[in-house]
């Protein structure tokens, strides 16, 4: 089957499954008034803005994640036992492609749905979730994880340099991976606080990742994207102003985690400031902010991340959100352009 088709199929499939799916995860969230609680303690600008959302169902990226298993399983299961079919081709499943980041994404994913469950129901620190040192803890091993996977399993130690070229960088591709990974989870999950923000944002950044991966000849890689896709345009479908519901830890760290891995499996990981800039932004804004706090004892920004503050600049929420989009899918194009037109990969 052409590879082209292939991922075309397999996307409109993933999008008609979450579709399908919505209605009945928002009513069992609604059910369970498994609902979003909004942050006030030192939080007052954000509070302001979008105190009037508490309630909104959460946990919206359970959607995403368990529309890619549904598919995957589907075909996957089809390839095992009819594997002379038409339908046993539309398997994505590659222990060298795509196993890896569908594992990652898995064990992030429910992760993030703990941390999601406890902040629901009041459980733990400063009205619930997990503890920051407990998230940095559980995202650091899953990190470790696939850091040891790449150099044992797969041993990777090559870095690619856009315009220089690939580099075997020897044991410090290890700390390098567990920092692309551990920075881009966080840095999603700061992007998640808009309707419609964060989605927007990780489907201009799977296209591109699944554009690197088809000009590498990574077929399955690309499909397992155009998946992701298919499942994030659904999910957007209800997310964008004003939300049916939000994606939750369960979907920004899964999906964050599977976009790092998904990076250096690609060997994009330098790429990703572009690829994911407006994560990158939002992070760094965080950043910026509390080192100001410190240094000069006032605030850089109205509030942070970065999107609250022009939020509180008077910007619409809508407004901010779709000029996020716009920026994001500027800098990521020119990722791809640069992946294309500077990087000697090793495959």
């Amino acid at each position: 089957m052409n590879p082209v088709i292939k991922i075309l199929i397999l996307s409109t499939i993933s999008f008609a499954v979450a579709i399908v799916l919505t209605p009945f995860w928002v009513r069992f969230l609604q059910r369970h008034k498994l609902g979003k609680q909004i942050r006030t303690e030192g939080a007052p600008i954000f509070a302001m803005l979008h105190g009037k959302k508490a309630g909104t169902p959460t946990m919206g990226g359970v959607l995403v994640w368990m529309s890619v298993l549904i598919v995957l399983g589907i075909f996957t299961f089809i390839a095992a036992y009819n594997p002379g079919s038409k339908f046993a081709e539309l398997n994505f499943l590659s222990r060298g492609q795509t196993l890896l980041p569908l594992g990652a994404m898995i064990i992030s994913a429910i992760i993030g749905l703990g941390d999601d469950l406890l902040g629901i129901f009041h459980i733990g620190p400063k009205g619930g979730g997990f503890r920051l040192r407990h998230r940095i803890l559980l995202y650091l091993f899953v990190a470790m994880g696939g850091a040891w996977w790449f150099w044992d399993k797969l041993e990777w130690d090559t870095l690619a340099v856009p315009f220089m070229g690939t580099f075997n960088i020897g044991i410090w591709y290890v700390p390098l991976f567990i920092l692309i990974i551990f920075a881009t989870a966080f840095s999603v999950n700061e992007t998640d606080g808009l309707d419609g923000l964060a989605g927007g944002v990780l489907l201009i950044a799977f296209a591109a990742l699944g554009a690197i991966a088809y000009a590498q000849d990574r077929f399955q890689l690309a499909a397992f994207c155009g998946v992701i896709m298919g499942a994030l345009l659904a999910f957007l479908w209800f997310n964008i102003y004003p939300a049916k519901f939000f994606m939750g830890d369960t979907g920004s760290m899964g999906l964050g985690v599977t976009l790092g891995v998904i990076a250096m499996l690609t060997n994009s990981g330098l790429l990703l400031p572009f690829i994911a800039f407006i994560p990158m932004l939002e992070s760094l804004s965080v950043l910026l902010q509390i080192a100001s706090k410190r240094i000069r004892g006032k605030k850089l920004f109205l509030s942070t991340p970065l999107h609250h503050h022009f939020e509180a600049r008077g910007w619409p929420e809508t407004q901010v959100t779709m000029r996020f989009w716009i920026v994001g899918g500027v800098a990521a194009g020119l990722g791809l352009i640069l992946s294309l037109l500077g990087t000697r990969y090793i495959f």
